[in-house]
């Protein structure tokens, strides 16, 4: 792998492992691809623990610190992907919400929407 010629242009981790895949040295050389995968995956799993945590700590108030852990980790997802809950709609939620189980309330019915003509 020192004399190949292939590996003198590899500048990066990135362009190490691609190297490495197109020639099939993962192969032979296991522990150094292995290696090198955890040193790229690292940055970003290190972001996403640190978000996370960051997360759990605006939650889990004084109040909040004898709830289970179930009802902890659906409060977490809710608030890491804020982004994606906010696309979803209220009466969708109370939809889904319903058709779960029956419940001795029912969602109340749709509004009429009665338009004035306006002369």
């Amino acid at each position: 792998m020192k004399r190949s010629t292939g590996f003198l242009a590899c500048d990066s981790l990135s362009s190490l492992a691609l190297k490495l895949v197109q020639s099939r040295q993962h192969l032979v050389f296991p522990l150094v691809y292995r290696l090198i995968r955890l040193a790229l995956t690292l940055p970003v799993a290190t972001a996403s623990v640190e978000r996370v945590f960051s997360a759990m700590n605006i939650i889990k108030t004084d109040l909040r610190n004898k709830m289970g852990d179930d009802w902890l980790n659906d409060l977490m997802v809710c608030f890491v992907e804020r982004e994606i809950f906010a696309e979803i709609s209220d009466k969708e939620i109370m939809v889904h919400f319903h058709a779960l189980k029956n419940r001795r309330g029912h969602l109340p019915p749709e509004p009429r929407v009665h338009y004035a003509i306006m002369s």
